[in-house]
């Protein structure tokens, strides 16, 4: 009877694990979605989220292949990856979850303060090579990037650099914790990363999107009045022959309860 048990309650963790929804992609929307996953966890007893990283590109690849419930992006699906689920017979739902700063940040050391958009463009593109030509020391500048899988890379990219590409060669790292690291322990350093992730170990510049006559920071009320100048949604998609499935779920991110989670990450509530 013992045996019988045992092997019961093991199969039925493995169905457990298997009917689990999950959810991947954007290393911007992961903490934000973890907290969404203990928080609706914790008020539906038996229901499991799994949440995984790896870049808004790497999300929808996984929705795509069918190895994910929902892809978590911080970018909108672009029309290539949609027509590859259309040829497969399916088709997709987007739901903007909540809204995004992107932070620009140096290294504490720098004395910079504040940059143009020209100015950015210029560092990114591989034009503007030293920290004196934007009025600072005399000091080579490091511009770091995000993988090409990553949102984040491609809507600074669409945002900031007016769609011209990276300079060849720029350093491109896996992750946002990644970008903190490297910018806190190279004096030289300059990134972006989503205001969710900001922390006293490095420094957020206050950015101009007019030519320099007035510079915002990216603080959360500025984001939350949308003065700051660079902000976007943040998405999760899911296929419309999954949505019995993962329906309780968005509907809990949507909820007064998910949005104020929303607020608490850092981010910018819907409503």
């Amino acid at each position: 009877m013992k045996k019988v048990l045992i092997v019961t309650w093991a199969l039925l963790g493995v169905t457990l694990c298997v009917n689990a929804q999950k959810i991947k992609g954007s290393d911007t929307v992961l903490p934000l979605s973890e907290k969404e996953a203990q928080a609706f966890m914790k008020n539906n007893k038996g229901n499991k989220v799994m949440v995984t990283g790896g870049g808004s590109g790497v999300g929808i690849a996984a929705l795509i292949e069918g190895t994910t419930d929902i892809a978590q992006t911080s970018r909108k699906i672009k029309f290539s990856e949609r027509q590859k689920i259309q040829n497969k017979g399916k088709t997709v739902k987007e739901v903007i979850i909540g809204y995004d700063a992107l932070a620009v940040i140096i290294n504490n050391g720098n004395g910079i303060n504040q940059l143009t958009k020209e100015q950015l463009e210029g560092i990114f593109t591989g034009k503007i090579k030293n920290w004196k030509e934007v009025g600072g020391a005399d000091l080579k500048i490091i511009p770091l990037a995000r993988e090409t899988s990553s949102g984040t890379y491609e809507f600074f990219k669409e945002k900031v650099m007016e769609n011209k590409n990276y300079f060849s060669g720029i350093r491109s790292l896996p992750a946002t914790g990644a970008i903190i690291q490297s910018v806190s322990q190279t004096k030289g350093a300059i990134a972006y990363v989503g205001i969710a992730y900001l922390n006293n170990s490095v420094k957020a510049l206050s950015i101009s999107f007019n030519n320099g006559k007035s510079y915002i920071k990216p603080t959360e009320e500025n984001t939350k009045n949308k003065l700051y100048p660079i902000i976007r949604p943040l998405y999760y998609y899911y296929l419309t022959s999954s949505e019995s499935k993962v329906k309780n779920f968005i509907n809990f991110v949507l909820s007064f309860e998910g949005q104020k989670i929303v607020q608490t990450v850092g981010y910018i509530s819907t409503k």
